[in-house]
């Protein structure tokens, strides 16, 4: 009986034992695991957010840069490409896993490999030459500011190129290897910045060079671009060659309809995205917003150029109105760093922030008030805006025509016609909109980069369907239709009879 009553002590022990073995290994698991919830899952990387370019870019360049590969851009022959194409797709329609294809994601895009001329090379020019302030534009801005603000090409180059591991964004956008499984082709030319740092020719030049690199790859040829997109966000940028790139999709600043920058078919909101300039000024964050709420004591704030071209000759109209007023800031300035500390300063005292139209009906002024909490009031009737599919811009500005602006007195009387609870709630739908206008390293959920992939998402299926159509036309069918939406002429009238 000794012997049984040890032999139960014992398997008791070792079932208790065996019973806090597996406890203590299904909380490790617990503990160890990925969290599930999706917007968790997105936080890969953590590394601390860069959001300054030039810093961002000096670490860029500091790590190991691929060989470079010379010339030849590779690929097979648009022929054996297409049937590659059709397969993959055959494939992807038809598999189980699959069933929102086409609309799933992660969007799948192709990063050409160009020669580093066309990439690390320019870089490396910008950050070995933008210590030089006295670099200035025909207006007076400072150049290298003016990279940065449109230095759009590089945030998302730079993120598409990270290792997944670093990547945030992998659940939205991947880099694939093969030119047949890709859904767009991306086209990593800095064109801004050899447009301000190359002289003339050598810049012409290099747009030529960098033109027929393109159009040789069979992807293109196979889409004739449609696919393919080009970051163009400065006006000026490749403007000397872009009309052989038409049909590919352009990252723009605004479309500028009244065409002094863009040839009438260039440019529309269905083949194109618009994308935000990178603000001149530090994000105001939560802890920013709480501590300046009580010193916005400005009415209205403007700082920047007074006299523009085009339709920004309404600038110098509307400073004339607004100037001696005791609650309003008009001020003459550029975006040098004075310039940039200064309108910080202004634009967190502020209520609102005047975005009127520059050269173009679009200005980085409209993104600094964003970051800055500072309300935008919008006098610029030609303004397109970025990720408006997805942002609803009514909540966080005020739009205010031409005429009505330039009306003695009416733009003030409107502006302090707004309640109290209408400016809370603008300013409380601000704050949430922030961190969809700053660009960063790595790139973050529902920041630009993000939102940039997903409103490319929706352009997909639209681009496979002219890129099909335009393969099996003949030549006496009609002319494929665009969607270039334009203005009907001033001077047209109708009779009713």
């Amino acid at each position: 009986m000794a012997v049984s009553r040890f032999s139960s002590r014992s398997r008791s022990r070792i079932f208790l034992l065996f019973i806090a073995a597996i406890s203590i290994l299904l909380i490790l698991f617990l503990f160890s695991s990925p969290p599930s919830s999706p917007e968790l899952s997105t936080a890969v990387s953590s590394r601390r957010p860069e959001t300054s370019f030039v810093t961002s870019l000096h670490n860029f360049l500091s790590r190991p840069i691929p060989p470079d590969r010379g010339e030849n851009g590779g690929g097979d022959a648009p022929s054996a490409l297409d049937d590659a194409v059709f397969l993959r797709e055959t494939d992807r329609m038809y598999r189980p896993q699959n069933p929102n294809y086409p609309l799933d994601l992660p969007i799948r895009v192709y990063v050409y490999d160009m020669p580093h001329k066309f990439t690390y090379e320019l870089l490396r020019l910008f950050a070995t030459t933008y210590r030089d302030t006295n670099n200035l534009t025909s207006n007076g801005s400072p150049v290298h500011r003016l990279i940065e603000q449109h230095s759009i090409d590089y945030w998302l180059w730079a993120d598409l190129i990270s290792p997944e591991s670093e990547r945030p964004l992998k659940n939205i956008v991947i880099r694939v290897d093969n030119q047949e499984d890709a859904d767009l082709f991306y086209i990593p030319f800095f064109t801004t910045i050899s447009f301000f740092l190359l002289e003339k020719q050598d810049c012409k030049s290099l747009y030529r060079e960098a033109l027929k690199w393109i159009t040789e790859q069979p992807a293109w040829q196979r889409s004739e671009g449609r696919d393919h997109i080009i970051p163009v966000h400065h006006p000026w940028s490749f403007k000397s060659v872009r009309r052989y790139v038409k049909k590919a999709i352009w990252l723009l600043p605004d479309m500028d309809s009244t065409g002094n920058w863009y040839k009438p078919g260039q440019v529309y909101l269905e083949k194109d995205l618009i994308l935000p300039y990178v603000a001149n000024v530090d994000l105001c964050d939560a802890t920013c917003l709480s501590e300046t709420e009580s010193k916005r004591k400005t009415l209205l704030y403007f700082r920047g150029r007074l006299k523009r071209n085009a339709g920004g000759k309404i600038r110098s109209k509307l400073g004339s109105e607004l100037s001696g007023v005791e609650d309003v800031i008009i001020q003459e300035g550029t975006a040098g760093e004075r310039g940039k500390e200064a309108a910080q300063n202004g634009m967190r005292k502020s209520i609102f922030c005047l975005n009127p139209a520059g050269d173009t009906p679009s200005s980085a002024r409209l993104f600094d008030a964003i970051v800055s909490g500072c309300i935008p009031v919008i006098v610029s009737d030609e303004l397109e805006l970025p990720f408006e599919g997805i942002l609803d811009y009514r909540k966080i500005a005020l739009f205010v025509s031409s005429g009505d602006a330039l009306q003695p007195g009416w733009l003030l009387k409107f502006l302090r016609s707004v309640s109290r609870a209408e400016i809370k709630q603008m300013q409380a739908n601000l704050a949430k909109y922030a961190r969809h206008f700053v660009y960063s390293s790595p790139a973050q959920p529902l920041g630009p980069e993000d939102l940039t992939w997903r409103m490319m998402a929706g352009k997909v299926v639209n681009i496979k369907l002219h890129t099909r159509r335009s393969q099996r036309v003949v030549k006496e069918s009609r002319s494929i239709c665009t969607c270039d939406c334009r203005r009907p002429a001033a001077n047209v009238t109708i009779q009713v009879r």
